[in-house]
């Protein structure tokens, strides 16, 4: 029996124009993040995604994205496989794609959206044989692949995505808890419904495996979250997080006087000094010398100096 013939729908690009009406964004500035996103159409043949992800404010998370606009909207793709992205030109990064079947209203009380089901997954595109920006790539995306997630967490119990009703489409720039962040584009040529897989070998469904991005290993920032979270709203990080040095540490004295001091020293000055008042204790206790002045010698001196900084900066 042959195959069923290839529908297709055409959501944005293609034969129609690309409008910027159509789109706009959705990033980590209202959590007090510094990212930013657009989404050109000055070619109207082309959509390009691009910005910059800052994640040094939000200390290792970040994200921008654009989204389609008006709550009206409503796309039926219920005859639909899958959505496929037609790429003329992208760099090497990860990205994200969100649909959403439910919008809320506004919550009266802090002016923003109310959360609901978001259905995701990641991809890259692939690769190439050529050096340099990644061109004329496909990425199909098929329904199933998608994940739930409410307010950043996985939902196993989540109902499927209803592609009858698909209310909201996004296009997202993740930092992966610090694993990409700087300048970003991905050019779209056309944003299209299939009802099947396509065949040719430029358009892999994305893969649940780790990519290489998520397996690159950073140091850890002083301060991290679920970045999913932050996107939903359920972490609000302080700015003076993000600039508060990793390796300072702040050390209360007398009345509240803060000094801040270096805490590096602990790995290495700290040992050198108890291993010579080991060594101080030990050979007057080999010589004969009571306990109990052994103690006092060494007390005495430190109460001394705890006094005279304390006096110092009260």
């Amino acid at each position: 029996m042959e195959d069923e013939k290839m529908k297709s729908l055409t959501l944005f690009g293609g034969n129609e124009e690309w409008s910027s009406d159509d789109w706009t964004d959705s990033d980590d500035r209202v959590r007090g993040g510094k990212s930013q996103s657009y989404l050109d159409t000055d070619d109207k043949a082309i959509g390009r995604f691009h910005g910059n992800l800052d994640i040094k404010t939000l200390g290792g998370a970040g994200f921008a994205s654009q989204r389609t606009t008006g709550d009206e909207r409503k796309w039926n793709l219920s005859q639909y496989a899958g959505i496929e992205l037609q790429v003329s030109k992208g760099d090497k990064k990860r990205y994200t794609f969100i649909l959403k079947d439910e919008l809320l209203p506004i919550n009266p009380e802090n002016g923003r959206e109310q959360a609901t089901i978001s259905y995701e997954t990641d991809f890259e595109l692939p690769p190439q044989t050529v050096p340099g920006e990644t061109r004329d790539r496909y990425v199909f995306i098929p329904f199933k692949s998608l994940n739930p997630t409410y307010r950043g967490k996985l939902q196993k119990d989540a109902p499927p995505l209803d592609t009858s009703n698909v209310k909201r489409m996004s296009i997202m720039m993740r930092s992966f808890f610090g694993a990409q962040e700087g300048d970003f584009s991905l050019s779209i040529r056309a944003i299209t419904a299939l009802s099947q897989a396509p065949d040719h070998e430029k358009s892999p469904t994305p893969s649940p495996s780790p990519s290489p991005v998520q397996r690159k290993e950073k140091t850890p920032l002083p301060f991290q979250t679920n970045e999913r979270q932050l996107e939903a709203g359920m972490v609000q990080i302080p700015a003076a997080h993000a600039a508060e040095d990793p390796q300072l540490g702040r050390l209360r004295i007398g009345n509240s006087k803060i000094l801040e001091v270096e805490l590096r020293w602990h790995k290495t000055f700290l040992p050198v000094v108890l291993f010579a008042l080991g060594i101080f204790a030990g050979y007057r206790l080999a010589n004969g010398y009571d306990w109990r002045q052994l103690l006092q010698s060494v007390t005495g001196p430190c109460r001394d100096l705890v006094e005279k900084i304390s006096g110092y900066f009260s």
